[in-house]
């Protein structure tokens, strides 16, 4: 492959490697610094990396005020888009700053400061971007929760991250059903240990909330003195963290994600040209959630870092009304690109399988599509470039690196793109397949794929309040190396495949949940003896979970068995919360082991998955896996 576009990509990448320091002060120019970066990357105590240790920023003032500064106050900054509202609204750079202000002097009047952390909790509305931007301004740290996770879930966030206040609102609105949230926040705080000092919650007139007696009204909450008075923007040093997201971790405990905030703001800021093309003034269109980490990067930062216009959806790919629903938002508000995750688009394409939508709007706008959250399938690609003819660029990324690991770097030279390929290590990344001993696989050959330290910018330094943890969940398998948890492979050209999950993680319509809160939510019926929950493909999700259980002695399968499967799957909807998806569960005999004990859910996975299993030397007994093929295999 010769081609200009490959070439300069080929150069920056190796730049990149070469020399990282040189690389990231380059890119560091891109940020309003208080304290400009010396020393750009700390690697004194390996394989704690961090970068501009010397550095002072505020992250809100490079995402809104400076803006303003500039003379760019009456652009829009965020459209908020609600189709289940029949709203919408726009809010320019001016009034953006003004809304940051007033809830910012609000959490100074709760008391909040400097490193104190605040869980915001809430729907895709204005003000769940105006929190997270609030707390940035006063250098406390936000942890998004996605409002539709049970209080198991959200109280093993409030416990980690002992937030001294909650936002959150009286409810979440989908197409067809108000979610009500303030049960869910009340019993998540009736759950934990650690208990927040206020709650403010924005009623919303779908459904207003009963307050209790640590409740505020978030009208009253913005309209208050210290709202009033406002808030400045408070120094931080670059190395200290801007937000905790959770992910899920195999062991059920979730995994507090610890961004820095001098590193992402300036990986995002260049991310937005060099792998997106989106320049200031231009509008990007990301259908996500805050609650994920795309929306935390490229609903809010990165488009605001950049001065660039961002879309606030709160609807769905189909039903909001019909499958042309993206189209509508693309034509309003002249978005120049569209990312979410594959996941909806096959939604769109069983909805309108011949794009016939797509006609009845005007894209002349719009230059590419960018996908992420889970592997982008050939079929998916080929019907969405046929459906719009423009590029369909698959993006490779995690929660814990922030922004893209592999991707099709448009705003460098858009590479040929090869369906089922994410394209190529993005500049800064030194991706590597590593075999079981460590040493790089062939071309071709499949393996871990991992990244070598340090890691750019805007990544993962470590896990809140866990080193431990970070050390053994991602660098022991293979010291000096990030492992991904995923397998895969590279191509003779440099792309790079990504196969799946190396572990027990499901991924559902990209969304990650842990088998380990899923089966402890199956463990925790009184019937129950012992479970398993595995991932199965699915042509919508990727996966959906299926779950197996063993019932205890005594309890007839053959006539309380249909009626133990209802209440497992209304279990965990109410435990883990309807974005788990579990619609199946089997009661089976007995569970496959190794001698250790050691359940083989992946073997299970590739039955169900009508794969040739891969059967260890170790199984304890095979009869029992024989026994559940049939099960597996829905025959």
């Amino acid at each position: 492959m010769s081609d200009g576009a490959f070439a300069a990509y080929q150069s920056i990448h190796d730049a990149s490697l070469r020399d990282p320091e040189a690389f990231w002060r380059e890119a560091a120019r891109g940020i309003d610094w208080v304290t400009p970066p010396d020393r750009i990357l700390d690697d004194s105590r390996p394989p704690f990396y961090r970068w501009y240790p010397d550095a002072e920023l505020n992250v809100c003032h490079n995402a809104v005020d400076r803006h303003v500064e500039a003379g760019r106050g009456e652009q829009a900054a965020i459209h908020y888009d609600s189709p289940v509202t029949g709203t919408k609204t726009t809010l320019t750079y001016a009034a953006l700053l003004a809304r940051v202000r007033a809830v910012a002097g609000g959490l100074r009047g709760l008391g909040v400061g400097k490193g104190d952390r605040v869980v915001i909790y809430m729907p895709m509305v204005p003000e769940a971007v105006i929190a997270m931007l609030a707390c940035a301004r006063i250098g406390a740290i936000h942890s998004v929760v996605f409002g539709g996770f049970a209080p198991q879930e959200l109280a093993a966030r409030i416990d980690d991250a002992a937030p001294k206040v909650v936002l959150s609102a009286s409810c979440g609105v989908e197409p067809s059903r108000v979610v009500r949230y303030k049960p869910f926040l009340d019993e998540a705080i009736h759950r934990s240990a650690h208990q927040p000092e206020h709650c403010v919650i924005l009623q919303r007139e779908q459904h207003e909330a009963e307050l209790g007696e640590r409740d505020l009204d978030w009208r009253d909450f913005e309209s208050s003195d210290a709202a009033l008075a406002g808030a400045e923007c408070v120094t931080v040093a670059a190395t200290d963290p801007l937000y905790i997201l959770y992910t899920s971790g195999t062991t059920g405990k979730p995994k507090g994600i610890y961004r820095d905030s001098g590193g992402y703001a300036v990986a995002l800021r260049w991310s937005m040209e060099a792998i997106y093309d989106v320049a200031p003034g231009e509008t990007m269109f990301t259908a996500s959630d805050v609650g994920w980490v795309v929306g935390h990067s490229y609903i809010v930062y990165a488009p605001l870092l950049t001065g660039a216009t961002t879309v606030l959806y709160e609807g769905k790919p189909i039903g909001t009304p019909d499958a042309g629903a993206f189209w509508r938002v693309i034509e309003e508000y002249r978005a120049v690109c569209l990312f979410t995750a594959p996941t909806a688009f096959r939604a769109i394409k069983k909805e309108d399988s011949s794009a016939s939508l797509v006609a009845d709007y005007d894209l002349s706008n719009f230059r590419a599509l960018f996908l992420a959250g889970e592997r982008l399938d050939p079929d998916t690609y080929e019907w969405a470039s046929a459906a719009l003819g423009k590029p369909v660029i698959d993006n490779w990324w995690q929660t814990e690196t922030g922004w893209p690991i592999a991707s099709n770097p448009k705003g460098i030279g858009l590479l040929p793109i090869k369906a089922g390929s994410p394209t190529v290590a993005v500049p800064g990344y030194d991706v590597q397949v590593l075999d079981g001993t460590g040493e790089s696989m062939e071309p071709g050959v499949e393996g871990a794929i991992c990244i070598k330290l340090p890691m750019p910018p805007g990544t993962l330094p470590t896990l809140w309040g866990d080193d431990d943890r970070y050390v053994s969940s991602y660098l022991s398998a293979y010291p000096g190396y990030y492992l991904t948890g995923d397998g895969g492979y590279v191509d003779e050209d440099g792309y790079l495949y990504v196969m799946g999950r190396t572990d027990d993680v499901l991924n559902v319509a990209g969304h990650r949940l842990s088998t380990g809160a899923l089966e402890a939510a199956l463990a925790g019926h009184e019937a129950v003896a012992e479970c398993a929950v595995i991932g199965v493909h699915d042509d919508l999700k990727g996966q959906v979970p299926r779950g197996l259980v063993v019932l205890k002695s005594g309890i007839d399968a053959a006539t309380e068995g249909e009626r133990i499967s209802r209440e497992l799957v209304a279990r965990v909807r109410s435990e883990v919360g309807a974005v788990a998806a579990l619609r199946q569960v089997d009661i089976v005999a007995g569970l496959p082991k190794t001698r250790s004990g050691k359940i083989l859910r992946k073997t299970m996975r590739e039955i169900a998955d009508g794969k040739t299993p891969t059967v260890p030397a170790t199984i304890e007994d095979p009869a029992v896996l024989e026994a559940l093929g049939a099960v597996l295999r829905g025959t």
